[in-house]
């Protein structure tokens, strides 16, 4: 054998050609890239934002939860995930972060962030979305954003059943409101809970007392 490498295979006096090389080019191409925590089409930094977020998430997944907080999508800053890592300032939660926290009872107030995750942690809720990443496009196109939510409830089912494993889940988000009647048709392992038969709203409208209700159904959920 030479030293570069063995001659080409011949076979019925045609020479053969050896296996198709992929170049590294092509293989981090973004073409025809899938995400496989939202189903949207992912660039290198899309993927490398979703590792970012499930490495956040995965650090504070309570062994045994209690109640699984279900979202439409993940939020585009970093600052409003619930998970993100940071200082030691709990200001910087703001968003869909502060929202929740402040729906299931949890003060931020002179806590660092480590504190503050491990007592939601502690409380046994852990926090996921249909979308795992941030929402392509308007997310004000309910049509657009209810046919990709519906798209991906199958897999977040089959995640729900075979891995988180939770006691309940609890919906929340109006963005999930299109998909609330797939959701509840779902095999989960476990029973949804609802608000009057919609999505509990993280933020009230109106003198709306939306956390009042979400804390009082995760009371009554918990004692039953």
């Amino acid at each position: 054998m030479g030293e570069d490498g063995p001659p080409p295979r011949q076979g019925r006096g045609k020479l053969q050609a050896g296996p198709t090389v992929v170049t590294p080019k092509l293989m981090t191409s973004s073409s025809g890239l899938v995400c496989d925590g939202c189903g949207q089409s992912a660039s290198a930094e899309h993927i490398a934002r979703r590792l970012r977020r499930l490495e956040w998430a995965t650090r504070y997944r309570p062994v045994h939860i209690q109640t699984l907080l279900l979202g439409a999508f993940s939020p585009l800053r970093d600052e409003d995930f619930l998970y993100a890592s940071g200082g030691e300032d709990c200001r910087e939660f703001g968003g869909e972060a502060a929202q929740i926290l402040h729906a299931v009872g949890i003060s931020t107030a002179g806590k660092g962030r480590d504190a503050v995750h491990g007592e939601f942690q502690r409380a046994g809720f852990f926090l996921t979305h249909v979308l795992e990443c941030p929402l392509d496009g308007d997310p004000a196109n309910a049509e657009a954003a209810g046919a990709l939510l519906a798209k991906r409830l199958q897999q977040v089912a089959t995640r729900i059943r075979r891995s988180l494993k939770p006691k309940r889940v609890m919906a929340i988000t109006e963005e999930l409101a299109p998909v609330v009647e797939d959701i509840l048709a779902l095999d989960l392992g476990c029973p949804v809970v609802l608000d009057h038969g919609k999505p509990f709203r993280l933020e009230g409208r109106g003198g709306d007392k939306a956390g009042e209700r979400l804390r009082e159904a995760l009371a009554i959920s918990a004692s039953g």
